[in-house]
C-alpha cells in the first residue's frame, strides 16, 4: 500500500500560510468512526503519493504513531498556480465497501478512426463504482478496439471490471463511440449557420445600444 507521513497541527485559519511556505500542506483526517484531526504533510510526498493514488486509491496514512487508511479527497488548488493548497484525508473501514469516482483510460486503436476517418467521442471522462477500500481501481481501462466501425459505440457494460467493483450506471449509457468524418459541405454549413447566429447577436447589440442611448439623452433632457 502507498504510504504517507503527516503531523499533528495546531496551525489553522490564515496562520496556515506560513505552513505553506515552509514547504507543507496542510489537510484534515476524519471519517466513519475517526475524530477530524487538522494534520500537514510535506507538499514534496503529498504531490508524489497523488500522482499514484488520486481520490480512488487507498492510502496509508501515518501521523504521530498512528495509522489510517485513507482516500485523498477534496483537493483545494491555488486559484491562479494551480497547485494544492489543502487536502483532505478520509479514513475508511475496511470492511464496508464505499462508493467513489475513478477515471477511465482509453487503450488501444479504433480500427474506424484509423482506416475509415472516423471522429472518437469520449462521452465519459471518470465513472462511479462500488467496492471494498483495498478492490478500488486506480482507473478503469477502456478498450478502443471494439470501435472498429463508423458510428460504433462502447458501453458502461464493455468495461472489464476487477473482481468485486461494481459500476454505478446503467449497464447501456454510451462511454464511447465514433462519428462519421464531416464533409466539406458539413462545414461549410455550419460555418455558415455560425455567421448566421454571430449576425443576430449583432443585431441585437445594436438595437439594445440605440435603446440605452434614447434613455440617456431622455435623462440629460430631463
Amino acid at each position: 500500500m502507498i504510504e504517507l507521513n503527516a503531523q499533528p497541527r495546531t496551525i489553522t485559519g490564515s496562520q496556515v500560510k506560513s505552513l505553506r511556505k515552509k514547504g507543507f500542506l496542510p489537510g484534515v483526517v476524519y471519517g466513519e468512526g475517526v475524530d477530524s484531526r487538522p494534520i500537514a504533510t510535506s507538499f514534496i510526498d503529498f504531490e508524489k503519493v497523488f500522482r499514484q493514488a488520486g481520490e480512488s486509491t487507498l492510502v496509508m496514512l501515518a501521523v504521530d504513531g498512528k495509522k489510517y487508511n485513507v482516500l485523498i479527497h477534496d483537493v483545494a488548488y491555488h486559484a491562479l498556480k494551480g497547485h494544492p493548497i489543502h487536502a483532505d484525508f478520509y479514513a475508511v473501514r475496511m470492511d464496508k465497501a464505499i462508493r467513489t469516482t475513478v477515471p477511465l483510460e482509453f487503450i488501444g486503436e479504433s480500427g474506424a478512426v484509423k482506416n475509415e476517418g472516423g471522429v472518437l467521442v469520449k462521452v465519459m471522462h471518470e465513472i462511479e463504482v462500488e467496492a471494498l477500500p483495498q478492490d478500488l481501481p486506480h482507473e478503469l481501462h477502456v478498450n478502443l478496439e471494439l470501435l472498429f466501425a463508423l458510428a460504433s459505440k462502447t458501453l458502461v457494460k464493455d468495461i472489464a471490471l476487477p473482481k468485486g467493483v461494481k459500476i454505478i450506471a446503467d449497464a447501456d449509457e454510451i462511454v464511447a463511440l465514433v462519428e462519421a468524418p464531416r464533409s466539406e459541405e458539413e462545414i461549410a454549413a455550419l460555418e455558415q449557420q455560425a455567421g448566421e447566429v454571430a449576425e443576430v447577436k449583432t443585431e441585437q447589440e445594436e438595437k439594445r445600444a440605440a435603446k440605452e442611448a434614447a434613455e440617456k439623452e431622455k435623462e440629460v433632457a430631463e
